[in-house]
């Protein structure tokens, strides 16, 4: 496994405990950074990543809204809305991450921490959010 792919689970981590836990997850990621050498310090990519979603929460939330298709934010399991998240924030604002990595990371995260299903409904719904990154962006 991968150096990116380890910091993009440790992300999920995060994002899915400060999901379940009822706080921000900028307040777990400070939990975090502040026990550096530890299992649970975290690598700079997974703070960044952590850092993006809640910078662009707010739109990335509403873009999820938007495309799930019959789906609210809140029906989803808590680890696909943290797949996602990331994954939308990868393909709009991870310049250095092409659109189809980030996809089949996140398609590969769902696969191995979620449900049957979710690998196919988030690849369905990050191929919409890549089909429409020209006017996502606007």
């Amino acid at each position: 496994m991968g150096a990116r792919t380890k910091a993009r689970k440790r992300a999920v981590d995060v994002l899915f405990e400060a999901d379940q836990r009822g706080t921000a997850p900028i307040d777990v990621l400070r939990d975090r950074i502040a026990q550096p050498g530890t299992e649970a310090a975290l690598p700079q990519y997974s703070v960044d990543l952590v850092e993006g979603v809640v910078a662009h929460g707010e739109q990335i939330d509403e873009i999820l809204t938007t495309y799930s298709q019959g789906w609210t934010i809140a029906r989803m399991p808590a680890v696909d809305r943290a797949v996602l998240r990331i994954g939308v924030f990868e393909v709009l604002w991870g310049d250095d991450v092409p659109d189809a990595v980030a996809v089949d990371e996140a398609v590969e995260l769902a696969r191995s921490l979620s449900t049957d299903d979710s690998p196919t409904f988030v690849n369905g719904l990050l191929g919409r959010v890549v089909q429409l990154k020209p006017t996502l962006l606007d």
